[in-house]
């Protein structure tokens, strides 16, 4: 196919790189609308480096927005955290490397304990005292103590108390479907919780924070609150229930590093899966799928431009994506939002979502090392 030839607009000068800004003034306003929702204690989750928005920076807005604790994947985290200077008290609840019950009494944090064996484990260690909350299974069957051994869990964690090794200050689950946003969906789990918690008192071990509501629960659904909700992903604007707009907490940009004229029929990117129709512009985007780009998207997807939004042309490489900009033509340097709160052109995290077929969190989560991350 015989084709005009192809005019390329050169870049000249510093390029600003890829860019991740985090919007704490947004982590704010989340808070305040389950505080809304809830006059129970408001864990701030920042697991995954809070969402990809940076956890420090995160827990600190949900601290000062009125958060009374924060909750993490490991003890590493909460020790970073402390070290950050965040002084409320940190729940670590996944483990992934197993309970360091000394570090854990250094960085001042609780640890969850969701078995027998976990539980056994953490007592035969020397170490001062270490808070735990008690895990058990509500229904996700994804961690927790089966209902099965909670008897021993309860009874052993009696021991431990009598022991001086562990004192028990929480007893946690967790919703599996909270999403639906329909109370009846959640209630044999609040009625397992409310179980649990009469266990815990007949045991002997104080009457110690209930916890079971993540996001969803703490946005649609009172009678999972108990004592405290855990809220992650609404801290960053995401709400799985699909019922309450949170306000996004993160702007992805990217400078356009080279545009080409182009005629009708050019294919663009690998396999030429995206043609022209009319003699457009292309612009190049230095970010890929390496940097969290999904390569997988609808023919929607697109990215604002001073304040209109352009397409996606073909598919995501590991380090660019392509956009078609029709008549109009951007010299290099010019910034596109990939994605930001700022509604109109812009796309939503939740765009992003629906274009990839996957969920929110992915999109948050999966932004690489190479875009550089900044705070409003």
């Amino acid at each position: 196919m015989n084709r005009a030839p192809v005019t390329l607009q050169r870049r000249s000068g510093a390029l600003r790189p890829p860019a991740l800004q985090t919007l704490p003034v947004a982590v704010t306003g989340n808070v305040a609308k389950v505080r809304a929702r809830t006059p129970s204690t408001i864990m701030a989750v920042v697991k995954a480096d809070g969402y990809g928005h940076g956890a420090a920076t995160v827990a600190k807005a949900a601290v000062a927005a009125g958060a009374g604790w924060l909750g993490t994947t490991s003890v590493a985290e909460a020790s970073a955290l402390r070290a950050a200077g965040l002084a409320v008290p940190i729940l670590t609840w996944l483990h992934p490397s197993g309970i360091d019950a000394e570090a854990a009494a250094a960085a001042r944090a609780d640890v969850a304990v969701g078995s027998v064996d976990e539980l056994g484990a953490l007592l035969a260690r020397t170490a001062p005292t270490v808070r735990v909350h008690l895990h058990v299974d509500t229904g996700m069957s994804r961690g927790g103590c089966p209902r099965g051994e909670w008897d021993e869990l309860i009874g052993l964690a009696q021991r431990g108390q009598r022991a001086r090794r562990v004192r028990v200050v929480g007893v946690m689950g967790h919703l599996a479907l909270a999403d639906r946003a329909d109370p009846a969906a959640n209630a044999p789990a609040v009625a397992g919780m409310r179980e649990a918690q009469q266990a815990v008192r007949a045991a002997g071990l104080g009457s110690p924070l209930a916890h079971l509501a993540a996001t969803s629960g703490a946005l649609t659904d009172p009678a999972t609150h108990f004592c405290m909700v855990r809220v992650g992903a609404g801290l960053v604007g995401i709400d799985p229930s699909g019922t309450v707009e949170m306000h996004g907490a993160s702007r992805l940009t990217a400078p356009i590093v080279h545009t080409t004229a182009a005629p009708a029929g050019t294919p663009v990117g690998y396999a030429g899966t995206y043609v022209t129709e009319r003699a457009t512009h292309l612009s190049v985007l230095p970010v890929g799928y390496a940097d969290g780009i999904p390569r997988e998207l609808s023919p929607r997807a697109g990215v604002e431009i001073r304040g209109r939004r352009f397409p996606v042309a073909g598919r995501v490489s590991m380090d660019q994506i392509v956009i078609d900009t029709g008549a109009a033509s951007f010299p290099a340097g010019t910034s596109a939002t990939v994605f930001g709160p700022d509604g109109g052109a812009t796309p939503t995290i939740g765009d992003w979502a629906r274009w990839a077929g996957t969920i929110p969190h992915t999109i948050v989560t999966g932004i690489g090392s190479r875009v550089k991350r900044s705070t409003a």
